[in-house]
């Protein structure tokens, strides 16, 4: 009997001890229940692209809903970022070695930061493609790549974020 009791406060106490409060976020980031995310620095000569960024990665902020977008002003925390280069590469090639695809790949530098405490959660650089067929309409299709491109990120970005909530 003596064995049993001991046996049942063991269990008890290991139990009770796994209950307490866990987080998968660094730095207590579930606390937060709000995001500033201005608009993106920019060190290409890529036209409209970093606007393209900072409204991708708000609208996957909004449809998750986990973080409100806020005015830097009266957030918790932000997402500050800078597009630091967009490149074409080749990506397949057909027998003949005539270029099949063509890869673009976005590269970024983020930061998610808490602001009251003026320190980083996280800091990343990020890198993503999108690809497209050479010889098609030109430019809408280089510029559908970017933003197939776009998207990846911002979708990393939010995993990123809020992962373990």
């Amino acid at each position: 009997m003596a064995k049993i009791l001991t046996g049942v406060a063991f269990a008890v106490a290991i139990g009770s001890g796994a209950c307490g409060p866990y987080s998968f976020s660094p730095g207590g980031a579930s606390n937060f229940k709000t995001v500033a995310v201005p608009l993106f620095e920019d060190r290409t000569s890529e036209f409209g692209v970093k606007e393209q960024l900072t409204d991708a990665i708000i609208a996957q902020f909004t449809r998750d809903n986990t973080l409100k977008i806020a005015d830097r002003r009266v957030a918790e925390s932000a997402l500050v970022g800078t597009l630091l280069k967009v490149e074409e590469r080749a990506g397949a090639f057909t027998r003949e070695e005539s270029v099949q695809e063509i890869r673009v790949y976005v590269t970024v530098d983020l930061k998610y930061e808490d602001i009251k405490k003026r320190r980083a959660i996280w800091e990343e650089q990020m890198t993503q493609f999108g690809a497209y067929t050479p010889g098609g309409t030109g430019a809408s299709d280089r510029n559908t790549a970017i933003k197939d491109a776009i998207d990846k990120i911002a979708q990393q970005v939010l995993n990123k974020t809020v992962a373990g909530w």
